[in-house]
């Protein structure tokens, strides 16, 4: 039988109050306290404390706090990722990010989920993962939905709202975001 754990990270229905997954968001919330209030610069102390929030990290994260996320270690990231201010990762399910991608600030990516059945709402909830290709830019105040492919090359206009997959080296703007148009390769 599988854990709550299990189910949350696999997209199934789960339980959040499970006592194991609350001691990890609370720990996550611990970590984000020092990154975000004590160790607001990055020095030495707070690359020790994203190593220990995001332990799947490539090299050269960089995170400019306030930051936000669920768990953390749901959180891969390939190398020179860039997190500009105000970005929150609700990372219930896997967030996998290529290399050299940036998001500007207010970016939200949110795996987690709801029932529409309101019975089955009131005590469960799922996550699907989300991920984006090398050589991204996500505009300001972007929003990133639950099961979202963003391709490799893409960028993604300032307040859009991404519901679907976006294909390899494509603009996409606009709420919901389209792809306008194919970029150099």
């Amino acid at each position: 039988m599988k854990t709550e754990k299990e189910k949350m990270i696999d997209g199934e229905y789960y339980l959040a109050g499970d006592p194991i997954l609350v001691k990890d968001r609370r720990k996550s919330k611990n970590l984000l306290h020092r990154l975000n209030v004590t160790e607001y610069r990055i020095t030495k102390k707070a690359r020790e404390i994203l190593k220990e929030l995001i332990p799947n990290a490539g090299s050269n994260l960089y995170i400019e706090p306030p930051f936000f996320c669920d768990y953390g270690y749901n959180i891969t990231c390939g190398e020179n990722v860039y997190f500009n201010v105000n970005c929150v990762v609700l990372d219930c399910a896997k967030v996998t990010v290529g290399s050299n991608v940036l998001f500007a600030p207010g970016v939200q990516l949110y795996t987690a989920s709801h029932p529409l059945d309101a019975e089955l709402r009131k005590t469960h909830e799922n996550a699907l993962p989300i991920t984006i290709g090398n050589d991204c830019w996500i505009g300001g105040n972007s929003v990133i939905c639950p099961g979202i492919t963003i391709g490799n090359g893409c960028v993604i206009g300032a307040g859009s709202v991404v519901t679907k997959d976006i294909p390899d080296n494509s603009l996409a703007v606009g709420n919901p975001a389209k792809v306008i148009r194919k970029l150099n390769q």
